[in-house]
């Protein structure tokens, strides 16, 4: 036990340092070859922070453990909102002034619907898993067009400086390799300890997956909001939870659907798609702004985390 223990918290320090890394270097590269900030925080940026989850949802499922990616995807859109925004917010209250924001997250619903329509008969299909292939491009397609649209929102700035230092090809191929390298390497560690931790304790790969792998793989998106609120970059730190949570659902719940085409847990959708949706309602009605600046004071913050908590106890009670 100690082994796996050992095992999973080496494994989510490497997945955390390998994925900045990775997102950094991508980001170089696309920068490099002239596409502009907005887009690249708007999709590669995206794309980049759900990384771990995606490669853990790709081992998990080659492993024959469906379960574990599918809880994934659930569980880091949960600890997104409740742990990262949550733990964020009371560093730093944060205030939402991005027109983009306020888009995107009635999208964030459409995109769960989705998944929860294709959720609805109990198994996800490989036709499943192409639908929400196609979402994921029709979504990155829509956010480019919203970057060129919108020059003049307040994330503009914010993405121009928040980019990492400009570096020569050459470099950003090698950490982007690297960064890659690691991130697989630190996956097959965390989903080896965390499916051995599973059937020492004799509880499912789901609720592992919305457990210990959801808030490992969820150490980028917290990191990341930390540090762009500590540096006033508000918009940043909630736009990375809204995007990500996106690409949970489209990238992440396909993994498995497409490589291990399957029924699943039908806990995963009477128990943690609900509560998946309420902390996205809580999400959307403190930080939409509806007659100004959307805003998650430290009260607010505070209430994610309680929230957050309150979820992790009723799995405990409910595995028990």
């Amino acid at each position: 036990m100690i082994l796996f223990c050992l095992a999973v918290v080496i494994g989510f320090l490497l997945l955390a340092w390998s994925a900045d890394r990775f997102v950094d270097a991508a980001s170089c590269i696309a920068s490099i070859l002239g596409v502009p900030p907005m887009i690249i925080g708007l999709t590669i940026v995206s794309l980049g922070t759900s990384s771990p989850e995606i490669v853990v949802a790709i081992l998990a499922a080659m492993d024959g453990t469906p379960g574990l990616a599918i809880g994934n995807a659930i569980g880091s859109n949960i600890a997104n909102i409740g742990l990262v925004l949550g733990l964020t917010a009371l560093v730093v209250p944060l205030s939402v002034h991005s027109q983009i924001i306020r888009r995107e997250i009635p999208i964030l619903f459409l995109v769960m619907l989705l998944a929860l329509g294709l959720m609805l008969d109990g198994e996800l299909s490989r036709l499943d898993g192409l639908v929400l292939i196609c979402g994921l491009v029709m979504l990155l397609w829509w956010l480019s067009l919203l970057g060129f649209r919108e020059r003049k929102d307040a994330l503009q700035d914010e993405f121009s400086e928040a980019l990492p230092a400009s570096q020569s090809i050459q470099k950003s191929v090698v950490w982007f390799v690297v960064g890659l390298a690691l991130l697989i390497a630190s996956s097959r560690l965390v989903v080896w300890g965390a499916v051995n931790i599973a059937h020492e304790f004799g509880v499912s790969d789901l609720v592992i997956g919305l457990t210990i792998v959801a808030v490992g793989t969820s150490l980028p998106e917290l990191m990341a909001s930390i540090v762009s609120a500590l540096k006033k970059e508000h918009d940043i730190a909630i736009g990375n939870v809204v995007g990500s949570n996106m690409m949970n659902i489209l990238a992440v719940l396909s993994v498995p659907a497409l490589i291990a085409p399957q029924a699943f847990d039908v806990e995963a959708l009477y128990r943690d798609m609900p509560v998946m949706f309420a902390f996205t309602v809580v999400l959307f009605l403190v930080a939409y702004g509806f007659h100004g600046p959307g805003r998650i004071n430290r009260i607010e913050g505070a209430l994610l985390l309680t929230g957050f908590c309150a979820y992790l106890l009723l799995l405990y009670a409910m595995s028990s």
